[in-house]
């Protein structure tokens, strides 16, 4: 994308504006590019009119603008898929969990989303041929589900060793909502540190948010929130080529007298954020149903998988 490797590169920026940047979490070109001048005055301290002109000298170094779409399917071509690692997931995804986009699972509790997860941090260790990225994982837990041992029998069954495997997935438990944006942001030290993080998991996204903004006045605050918090997961997507997978709790709507009355929780924000949304629902024993209701390329459809003690798999 550039052959800038150094914020010094960019014009204005000197050794104390770049420590400056570095510690606000603006470690490249790229993400100053993308920035806007309010974040990246409060950042490195500086006035908006040279944010401004700083912003400006890393797009058109970056030469970040309109391209034609032959040149955006070249880029497309870039995109990565994580195998689910069962098949008929996989085929209602259109080969897995897309890099540079986020992925929404939704559902009541004991639908599967965490154990869809779980599995994820293990098939994206894979070497690419068997559907993997040989990548790492950061996982953020808001709601205290996430267990380490779950993913021992996950490794071996993939053919890992599940003591590397564990390593290989970075794990923060989230408190609440800022604690939550921040180690979103913290992900990018990570990168920066040379983790080869290829996948992040938020489960769940909206926990934190529905606890502390409660009542009609507090919901614009809540969404503003939320969106800035989608936002920084889909910049790291975009900047780093890595998947990011969320998971949602949902409600039901009680003026739906005919259908199905349950919707996920975030409303609009969460709906324009992610790119593909995915509805899990119990079926009988360990069977689960998942429904791809939302994507921008793939048709609605459904599929069944089940949760075993080896993690998800096909029925």
């Amino acid at each position: 994308m550039s052959n800038i490797l150094e914020l010094e590169d960019l014009p204005g920026i000197g050794p104390a504006i770049r420590r400056r940047l570095i510690e606000g979490g603006f470690r490249t070109p790229e993400a100053v590019a993308v920035a806007t001048p309010r974040e990246l005055a409060a950042a490195a301290e500086i006035g908006e009119a040279t944010a401004i002109r700083i912003i400006e000298a890393a797009r058109e170094k970056l030469n970040i603008g309109f391209q034609t779409a032959q040149e955006y399917l070249h880029k497309r071509r870039t995109i990565s898929q994580i195998t689910t690692g069962t098949r008929n997931l996989n085929q209602l995804l259109g080969g897995g969990i897309e890099t540079r986009a986020i992925t929404e699972f939704f559902g009541e509790y004991r639908t599967g989303k965490t154990q869809i997860c779980h599995q994820l941090t293990v098939t994206v260790q894979l070497p690419p041929e068997l559907g993997g990225l040989s990548g790492e994982a950061a996982y953020i837990d808001t709601e205290g589900t996430f267990r380490p041992e779950r993913l021992i029998p996950i490794a071996t069954k993939f053919g890992l060793n599940p003591k590397q495997a564990l390593k290989n997935i970075h794990y923060a438990r989230a408190y609440n909502s800022d604690h939550q944006l921040y180690l979103t942001q913290a992900i990018g030290d990570l990168i920066q540190e040379g983790k080869n993080i290829k996948l992040i998991v938020v489960d769940s996204l909206i926990g934190h948010f529905r606890a502390e903004y409660t009542g009609r006045d507090t919901l614009a605050e809540r969404q503003q929130k939320l969106n800035k918090h989608l936002h920084t997961l889909l910049k790291l997507s975009e900047l780093h080529n890595l998947a990011v997978v969320v998971t949602n709790q949902v409600m039901t709507k009680p003026d739906v007298f005919f259908g199905d009355p349950t919707e996920p929780v975030g409303g609009h924000i969460t709906a324009h954020n992610c790119t593909t949304r995915i509805y899990l629902r119990r079926s009988k024993a360990n069977q689960r149903i998942a429904r791809l209701v939302d994507s921008p390329h793939l048709p609605e459809a459904e599929t069944l998988f089940k949760i075993d003690e080896d993690g998800i798999n096909d029925t």
